[in-house]
């Protein structure tokens, strides 16, 4: 996924470089919004290729490919915060904390990479 190397590309930036620099902050914003939205789309798409029950929230996607033991739930404890941060770069972009979006670039992005192979194994890829 070009995205997820693009992104892991700009954890060699510090906090404070990031935060002088508002053009690299809103790369970085961008790149983890788009990964963050594929995340939820891709969850979305297989659900509705293994014809699970139509989830009715982004968040209740992810639970349930849970359900349906795609994702482990203790995998699914710490990965369901991936919605939550979707929709603050989507929604809160001037209150979203600028150290919430470094500890997802820094600390997140394998959790993505595990997501992926959870559905790949799902889908027989």
């Amino acid at each position: 996924m070009k995205r997820m190397s693009a992104a892991k590309d700009y954890q060699q930036y510090s906090l404070q470089e990031i935060e002088q620099d508002k053009k690299l902050r809103g790369a970085i914003e961008r790149e983890l919004y788009v990964i963050s939205q594929a995340v939820i789309d891709l969850a979305e798409a297989l659900i509705a290729y293994k014809k699970f029950r139509k989830p009715t929230t982004m968040r209740e996607a992810i639970d349930i490919l849970g359900e349906e033991k795609v994702l482990p739930i203790p995998f699914i404890a710490e990965f369901d915060g991936i919605v939550g941060f979707r929709n603050a770069l989507a929604h809160d972009y001037e209150d979203l904390k600028l150290e919430v979006v470094y500890d997802v670039l820094q600390h997140k992005l394998a959790q993505i990479e595990m997501f992926l192979q959870y559905i790949r194994a799902s889908a027989g890829l």
